[in-house]
């Protein structure tokens, strides 16, 4: 459930570009009788229609994941709350001013801030963002969690590179692919291949024994 929760916003940017792109003059008319006066000049064209219908779709989407979660008593966590203001104030824009440059942005932004989080907080905080999320899942030496910090900021910021290059460099429709086929994709593979490389260092969690004796004990068997 959370992670459809998570993807919905996508999933909807997705449908509703892609439906609107099909019946672009309609896509037109509806975004200029519903939100001409969110854009500037008060019309929308057939061409700008579908991202512009999109990206609206994907603000209240998002707002709405924010609300559901509070209604229900659920914490909200700190990068949804990232998300909601870039695609907010990205989105936005990009109504305003006719630009799909803006929210193409909103995915590059959003992966190197969680880059920067995975990055900087050993180094701020003193805290392994990784062992902090999955330190009670999962038994592992210091060193492998160090790396696995890394791995998974120098993946954010890979991320970030690759969307900005697929958002300038092909049609606007490719990179909506993208951003749900591709981002999802890449994701699963970099997961799958973390849990090979996992294999060997993961322990069984003794419920004698704290995770960090059972790390200690690991560590021995670290390169």
């Amino acid at each position: 459930m959370k992670l459809l929760l998570d993807f919905l916003p996508i999933i909807l940017f997705f449908v509703s570009f892609n439906v609107a792109e099909k019946n672009a003059d309609q896509a037109a008319h509806l975004a200029t009788d519903w939100f001409g006066a969110m854009v500037s000049g008060g019309v929308v064209g057939p061409k700008e229609a579908p991202v512009l219908l999109a990206t609206v779709v994907v603000i209240v989407a998002t707002l709405a994941q924010v609300l559901y979660l509070k209604l229900r008593g659920q914490k909200v966590d700190t990068m949804l709350w990232v998300s909601l203001v870039l695609v907010t104030v990205l989105g936005g824009a990009t109504i305003w001013f006719h630009s799909e440059a803006f929210i193409k942005w909103k995915p590059t932004v959003l992966y190197w801030v969680m880059g920067a989080a995975f990055l900087l907080g050993p180094i701020v905080a003193g805290k392994n963002i990784l062992k902090a999320l999955l330190g009670a899942q999962m038994v592992l030496p210091e060193p492998v969690w160090q790396r696995l910090n890394w791995a998974w900021a120098g993946f954010f910021a890979m991320m970030g590179v690759l969307n900005l290059y697929v958002a300038f460099n092909f049609e606007t429709s490719t990179w909506v692919n993208f951003k749900l086929f591709g981002g999802m994709g890449l994701m699963l593979v970099f997961t799958i291949a973390q849990g090979l490389y996992l294999g060997k260092y993961l322990q069984p969690v003794d419920d004698g024994e704290s995770p960090e004796t059972q790390a200690a004990v690991g560590k021995a068997d670290t390169p």
